[in-house]
């Protein structure tokens, strides 16, 4: 069947959009009337009440609550005028524009860096990189007291660090850098005395900031003398490195001489009271003895004479002939008797080599 038959009307394609007898689609024109029939509708008292209602209640849902996020706290403002202060989480309020709600972030440390150039007391002049670190800890007074409290910080601390490292001459804030990571005491001082007058500056502006930490990155002099300044700190690190040096030998050789020093003095103390003991000793000897001469004269001379020969022959090489010279016993310095030998006739003693083998020798 050909497409412009008698009963296939629906498929002629120039009539795809009017409304034929099968009950077709309305078209573009009929939708846009009847969209314009009904905003005519709403155009009545009926339907800008409703549009007005409906409004108010979304202006009510919106505005009408403040979530306040961790670490932070909420300002609330009632046109325009501080009222109180919200703890992090979900609060009701007064809508939009009678109260609004400023978060602020009391939690997070802030930081400000800087570079400035200064004169010092002896008139030179030296660049200083500084790191100053904060917190809000009155967010109604960081919020309304000044303007613009992080620029204020920024004005104080530089006025801080004019005032403080200003006041140095530049050797003493040069040379009292060191190379270690940690500081060295001078310029902790300097630092401590920075953070101190900046609080006592942000506290007379009543800003609600904590100045929590004061750090100088860098303390270098100007470009042209940086070298010669460089020998300087090299030559005082030297120093100080001699000086340490001669400390630690210092401390190691004072013990060892109070050491020695002390075995001397015991060594002594102990030989002192040898001698004196023996002396001691040597004295009442001496006492008794003469006392036993008093009684006995003879007896006790008879007795010290046997006593001294013992003494020397304990001492000294002995020929003993017990056989008419052909036995012969000899006895050592240690008093132990060493084998007879036997002489054939009258044979000669062997002696030891010396005064004493001569002695020995028999005609």
């Amino acid at each position: 069947m050909a497409w412009n038959e008698p009963g296939n009307g629906q498929r002629d394609p120039w009539n795809k959009n009017k409304r034929g007898s099968g009950g077709g689609k309305p078209g573009i024109e009929a939708a846009l009337k009847q969209l314009f029939h009904r905003l005519g509708r709403l155009g009545g008292p009926g339907g800008i009440l409703t549009i007005v209602v409906a409004m108010l209640l979304a202006w009510l849902l919106l505005t009408s609550y403040a979530v306040v996020g961790t670490g932070q706290v909420g300002v609330v403002q009632r046109f325009g005028a501080y009222v109180r202060t919200l703890s992090p989480g979900f609060h009701l309020k007064l809508p939009a524009p009678i109260e609004t709600v400023q978060p602020v972030a009391t939690s997070r440390v802030r930081a400000m860096s800087d570079q400035i150039r200064l004169l010092t007391r002896d008139q030179d002049i030296v660049s200083v990189d500084f790191n100053v670190q904060y917190q809000v800890t009155d967010p109604r007074k960081y919020l309304f007291s000044t303007r613009d409290p992080d620029g204020t910080l920024n004005e104080a601390a530089q006025a801080a660090v004019r005032a403080v490292v200003g006041s140095q001459s530049m050797d003493e804030v040069l040379t009292g850098q060191g190379d270690s990571s940690a500081p060295a005491p001078h310029l902790s001082a300097l630092q401590q005395q920075v953070r101190d007058q900046l609080q006592h500056t942000l506290d007379a502006y009543d800003c609600g900031l904590q100045v929590t930490d004061v750090s100088f990155q860098a303390i270098t002099p100007p470009q042209e003398v940086k070298d010669a300044f460089d020998d300087v700190i090299a030559a005082h690190q030297d120093h100080q490195g001699v000086i340490d040096q001669a400390k630690a030998a210092t401390s190691q050789d004072i013990p060892n001489a109070k050491g020695e020093a002390k075995r001397l003095t015991a060594a002594a103390d102990a030989y002192k009271a040898e001698r004196i003991a023996r002396a001691q000793g040597d004295t009442e000897r001496f006492n008794l003895i003469l006392k036993e001469y008093r009684a006995a004269p003879e007896v006790t001379r008879r007795r010290l004479w046997l006593e001294t020969m013992e003494e020397i022959l304990r001492t000294n090489n002995k020929v003993i002939d017990g056989s008419d010279g052909r036995a012969v016993i000899n006895i050592g310095d240690r008093g132990d008797a060493l084998p007879a030998t036997n002489l054939p006739g009258v044979g000669t003693v062997a002696q030891p080599s010396g005064e004493d083998a001569d002695k020995g020798k028999q005609p």
